[in-house]
């Protein structure tokens, strides 16, 4: 499971004119799921993303959490994020799971974020065509894996 984290002044996904999601200062979060993942990919990752220590304290350190500053969130679906770009030019996603589990992980994912967090975040519709703007703060942008976790 790969997630893209961007520290947001604000976030809001849109299907089809109607707002879905939104949030002020926190994350977008981009989540993609791959084949062959499970609960404990989603719960690491929320778990990894929940303590984050990505936000400034009074020294302008980055040294608070989405929860240490009320933050929100915004997390959407993004099977690209598993795109195969070693040959030609036209990336394959074979490497996503399938639309059924990804589904069930994304929600997954979700549950355990908000449940870390202590309040709902907002979402996107999954496989929906969607339109997702963010007032990037920093900007502060980070991928993390859930393979990479599990290797400590």
């Amino acid at each position: 499971m790969i997630a893209v984290v961007q520290r947001v002044k604000e976030a809001r996904v849109s299907v089809e004119g109607r707002v879905t999601g939104a949030c002020g200062h926190g994350f977008a979060i981009l989540l993609g799921v791959a084949q062959g993942d499970t609960p404990e990919d989603a719960t690491l990752l929320a778990g990894k993303i929940a303590r984050l220590r990505i936000f400034c304290d009074d020294e302008g350190k980055m040294n608070r959490s989405i929860a240490d500053v009320g933050g929100g969130a915004v997390v959407v679906s993004q099977f690209t994020l598993l795109a195969n770009y070693q040959h030609g030019n036209r990336p394959d996603f074979f490497g996503a799971a399938p639309p059924e589990e990804a589904k069930t992980l994304y929600e997954f994912f979700i549950a355990a974020f908000e449940a870390l967090l202590g309040r709902p975040v907002g979402r996107g519709v999954f496989g929906a065509h969607m339109v997702y703007e963010i007032v990037n703060d920093g900007p502060v942008t980070l991928v993390l894996d859930s393979r990479v976790l599990k290797r400590k």
